[in-house]
């Protein structure tokens, strides 16, 4: 006999798993499963220790600027500058240690220069109107013209007396985890949190989600603006550090191109290009996906040149999937 606490129960999980289904990042993370156990059955590599230590660290590095990227395209705006950032942070890194200074003073000042392009992002697009599109990509050139002014253009691969310590950073594990993904779950928690808890979270996402709104109910909007850009910036700055120890070299075409893999994250991962939707966790999830496609590519024999093809397939799917949904609403 079927009892009310039954009736209820059932209830419960029905809602649950609707609006479980109704989240992209669900069907994101489900596609990446399920291309992980078909390249298991299908190749005797991607399993592998090894095969599976490259795969966390490699999607590491984009998966922390796609949280950054998450807050910017949420916000309504983008941010087509974090490549450039990566590189100038980078070299700041490379140069400053190379001279002789120590790991952490190089790495406060890489995370300063990435930093300050944030804030000069941030300061165009909120203060003197500007749209973020054309700021973002002036600074992507002004940015890495500077990494090559620095390094005069050349490869940095000596990093003075701390050399070993960026390399164990970037580059080093714990307990068979790559550091770049210790960062990654950190990273990902905390603004998981901040993006649902907290006032700068809750006002990020009625920026996005009607600007006008929210200068009405007293958002300082402004102000608001130039911290998401500065944030996006220091994700930049601290996958470039993490990037410069892991390749134990930095040239200044590290993060070339970039934008684009990051801003196909957050997309693929829940964040709406008009602004007001978004989360940590997808941003995670998507890089996470691409990753998957790339690394399955080499492994089956297939050419690199179509990873454009299927992330551009899955942007597309992403954005269609979203739109089909605010219709059914």
């Amino acid at each position: 006999m079927t009892t009310l606490d039954d009736i209820i129960s059932k209830s419960l999980h029905q809602n649950w798993f609707s609006r479980l289904k109704s989240l992209q990042v669900f069907w994101v993370f489900t596609a990446a499963i399920l291309a992980c156990l078909a390249l298991t059955l299908l190749t005797d590599t991607f399993a592998s220790e090894r095969n599976l230590f490259n795969v966390g660290r490699n999607f590491a590095f984009v998966a922390i600027i796609a949280i950054g990227m998450t807050a910017v395209i949420a916000s309504g705006g983008i941010d087509l500058s974090v490549g450039s950032s990566v590189v100038l942070s980078a070299m700041v890194i490379s140069v400053a240690m190379a001279s002789g200074m120590s790991f952490w003073v190089s790495a406060l000042m890489a995370l300063g220069s990435a930093l300050l392009v944030g804030l000069l992002n941030g300061v165009l697009i909120a203060y003197a109107g500007m749209p973020a599109f054309v700021v973002t990509l002036g600074t992507l050139s002004a940015a890495r013209s500077l990494a090559m002014v620095l390094s005069d253009n050349k490869m940095i691969w000596e990093f003075g007396p701390d050399h070993e310590i960026l390399l164990w950073i970037g580059g080093g594990s714990t307990l068979g985890i790559p550091h770049p993904l210790y960062a990654v779950i950190a990273l990902a928690v905390i603004m998981s949190l901040v993006f649902r808890w907290t006032r700068w979270g809750q006002h990020l996402f009625a920026i996005g989600g009607n600007e006008s709104a929210a200068i009405l109910t007293g958002i300082p909007v402004k102000r608001l603006k130039v911290s998401i850009y500065m944030f996006s910036a220091f994700t930049a700055g601290l996958a470039g550090i993490l990037m410069a120890g892991w390749l134990g070299s930095v040239t200044t075409n590290l993060g070339q191109a970039m934008e684009l893999t990051v801003i196909a994250a957050a997309v693929i991962g829940g964040a709406n290009l008009a602004g007001g939707e978004g989360n940590a966790l997808g941003a995670v999830v998507g890089a996470l996906l691409i990753e998957v496609i790339r690394n399955s590519l080499i492994l089956l024999g297939i050419s690199t040149f179509w990873q454009g093809m299927f992330i551009g397939t899955f942007i597309i799917v992403a954005v269609a999937f979203d739109r089909f949904r605010n219709v059914r609403r």
